[in-house]
């Protein structure tokens, strides 16, 4: 699930290719993730789950949240450079890069779904030590999911800045956005 390319793994590539603050950027991530998993594992994916409101609420918004972000995609995949263009003096500042890493990924319905709805619940069907195992699996997967995408982009930056390359990831996440938004509503229809 945390390997789609969404909204938050957009930015830590584009970090990456920046080679901007990319290892803070994985951190961040990772550890709203850690405390996210733990959260939906431990109890709150079973409380949402069981509000068939709170669970409408959070699909709604997701599909609104995926659907945007896959139209800003499109935009950027139809230009000549691509959303993957890095700016003129090559970096954010630190300030900018955290408060957006922040921004992107708790601001964002899915990694809501994914973490707390989706692993809460398959994860609360474990007792004991099974379900510490299966915390603390999800946990490892997505610390080595960031930090591989943020170290990654910045070694094959060469090759991902590319304009080419850069629009066919924004199609790529357009895609993957709309394909998510469309089985939300699905599943929720």
């Amino acid at each position: 699930m945390i390997i789609a390319i969404g909204a938050q793994n957009a930015w830590v590539l584009k970090q990456g290719i920046s080679r901007n603050h990319h290892v803070m950027v994985a951190t961040i991530c990772s550890v709203c993730d850690i405390t996210l998993i733990l959260l939906g594992v431990y109890g709150a994916g079973a409380l949402i789950s069981e509000s068939p409101l709170l669970l409408t609420i959070i699909t709604i918004t997701g599909v609104l949240f995926l659907g945007w972000y896959g139209a800003l995609s499109l935009r950027a995949a139809l230009s000549p450079e691509g959303s993957l263009e890095l700016s003129d003096d090559g970096s954010l500042g630190l300030m900018k890069v955290a408060w957006g890493t922040l921004a992107l990924t708790l601001l964002n319905p899915h990694v809501y779904l994914d973490t707390v709805v989706v692993l809460g619940s398959v994860g609360g069907q474990y007792e004991g030590a099974d379900r510490m195992a299966f915390a603390m699996g999800t946990v490892l997967a997505s610390i080595i999911w960031f930090y591989s995408l943020a170290i990654g982009a910045a070694k094959l930056a060469p090759v991902l800045s590319r304009p080419k390359v850069r629009q066919g990831i924004d199609l790529l996440i357009c895609v993957i956005m709309w394909t998510i938004a469309g089985s939300l509503l699905a599943r929720w229809l």
